[in-house]
């Protein structure tokens, strides 16, 4: 199984690529996509069709992507959910499955507490995949997305074949 997982932002989204298989996590592609300065529509276009571009090249299974967080400042918090949009869209016209977490629950899930710093969240992405170095932030962030989603989905079918 491979999964997305996509960290959304106006300047810079976060994707990584992961395959899951017998019980183990595989590195598979990670980087950012850097928006231009200039109009927001336009950066709203480079989103959309890199991510576009890199679910056509790696053919992910599911894609996970991270909730809208309450900023302090509500123009940041506006330009953030179309980013997350214009990545949902995105994941819609290839019509694959999306699920969504909450930045805590991501934390929590790779490294046990949702207060963990970014740099927690580095390292942890680094031990599990087995990587040589730690990936960049917004890279880290995708990556522990997508590790977040295949644990939570896991758990989820072990307790619905328990019923």
């Amino acid at each position: 199984m491979r999964i997305l997982g996509i960290d959304p932002g106006s300047r810079v989204t976060g994707y990584g690529f992961v395959g899951y298989a017998n019980s183990s996590f595989t590195y598979l592609a990670s980087g950012c996509i850097r928006t231009p300065k200039g109009a927001l529509c336009e950066r709203l276009g480079v989103i959309y069709v890199s991510l576009v571009d890199l679910i056509q090249e790696f053919s992910p299974h599911e894609v996970a992507i991270e909730e809208v967080f309450m900023a302090r400042n509500p123009q940041s918090a506006l330009k953030l959910g179309q980013a997350r949009g214009a990545a949902i869209a995105a994941v819609a016209t290839k019509k694959l499955r999306l699920s969504e977490y909450a930045a805590r629950s991501v934390k929590k899930a790779v490294t046990g507490t949702g207060a963990a710093t970014k740099e927690q969240v580095q390292h942890m992405v680094k031990v599990i995949l087995n990587l040589s170095a730690s990936p960049a932030e917004d890279a880290a962030d995708a990556l522990a997305i997508a590790i977040c989603h295949v644990n939570t989905q896991g758990l989820a079918r072990v307790l619905k074949s328990d019923r």
